[in-house]
């Protein structure tokens, strides 16, 4: 994501029209977060949390909910977030796990993981793969725009600094058998065991650009996770679309973590076939994101069979088209 810097507008001691000294002083208070309509998203986050969970699952509550998701995502100020887990979203690993079950012995599986941020979905993939299928060679390119969460990353070893950068226990999602498997030391300082490290290769890059798929090369799996919700609209769309084209002819693309007008939308538009198994288990696989909806715009919103789209927009796995 850009990040952009205030410059000053005038020179010291310059006369300012009044009605530009108004809009300064409306743009520092929208700025502040402190307008009619933020004020109105707070209280009402305030009183979500607080209602009861079955009048939250009532029809009249989801539409409000959906409501005032858009409005949340309308005037978001959006940025890049870090914030990750280790086995962040089991059932989706556990379908990657069911679609290298159709692969021949031996055969070689080429992976991107964008927007890799300091490596757990990239160990959590490699350690749950390898463990079902030891006899595959799996090549993994990881990519991120950062440098310094591409260090942490690269380096394998996660110690409290590193669930500080996040802002969270990186942790938390895996039991006592599951950290011994993937770590060798404790939790004051793990380093992911070489049997899982194998096989990477990291990558400074943005998602975004024109020729990611010649430095990259054509995939089995793309992997798209919990980044592109952080970007408006357009620039994630024109960012999928870009995505897309690094899977091969009969791979697969995983795409978490995305406003699922913007998600839909583009796989309507390049006829991709979702895979249906398991997506309601992996929509509701990282309860995170689904804790937080309507009231933060990475926040997902309850699976909701009775829309007549409601496959193409909850799917989170893709075969795209070759033309795609």
């Amino acid at each position: 994501m850009r990040g952009f810097t205030k410059s000053r507008l005038c020179s010291r001691g310059a006369q300012v029209p009044q009605s530009s000294t108004l809009m300064a002083k409306i743009a520092a208070f929208l700025t502040r977060r402190r307008s009619p309509i933020h004020i109105y998203i707070r209280l009402n986050a305030w009183l979500w949390k607080r209602l009861p969970s079955r009048l939250l699952n009532s029809k009249p509550l989801r539409a409000y909910g959906a409501f005032l998701h858009k409005l949340v995502c309308r005037h978001a100020n959006r940025t890049q977030f870090t914030g990750t887990f280790f086995l962040r979203n089991r059932p989706q690993l556990e379908l990657m796990r069911r679609l290298t079950r159709r692969m021949p012995d031996g055969s070689t599986l080429n992976i991107s993981v964008l927007g890799c941020s300091i490596g757990a979905e990239v160990y959590s993939i490699l350690s749950t793969l390898r463990a079902a299928r030891p006899d595959l060679n799996v090549r993994l390119r990881a990519l991120d725009n950062s440098a310094e969460v591409l260090k942490i990353a690269e380096a394998a070893v996660y110690t409290s600094e590193a669930s500080d950068l996040v802002g969270e226990s990186i942790f938390e999602r895996m039991t006592h058998a599951e950290f011994s498997h993937m770590f060798e030391g404790d939790k004051r300082a793990a380093r992911v065991r070489p049997s899982i490290r194998e096989g990477i290769s990291w990558h400074l890059a943005d998602a975004s650009e024109p020729g990611l798929i010649h430095s990259v090369g054509p995939q089995d799996f793309v992997v798209a996770s919990n980044f592109l919700c952080h970007m408006r609209p357009a620039e994630a769309k024109d960012c999928l679309r870009n995505i897309a084209r690094m899977v091969k002819p009969h791979g697969y693309l995983f795409v978490t973590g995305v406003d699922l007008d913007v998600r839909a939308g583009v796989a309507r538009e390049l006829g991709w076939q979702p895979v249906l198994d398991l997506i309601e288990d992996i929509h509701d696989g990282d309860p995170s994101v689904r804790r937080d909806w309507p009231c933060a715009w990475w926040g997902l919103e309850p699976l909701d069979k009775h829309r007549a789209d409601w496959q193409m927009r909850y799917a989170t796995v893709f075969r795209p088209s070759e033309g795609g």
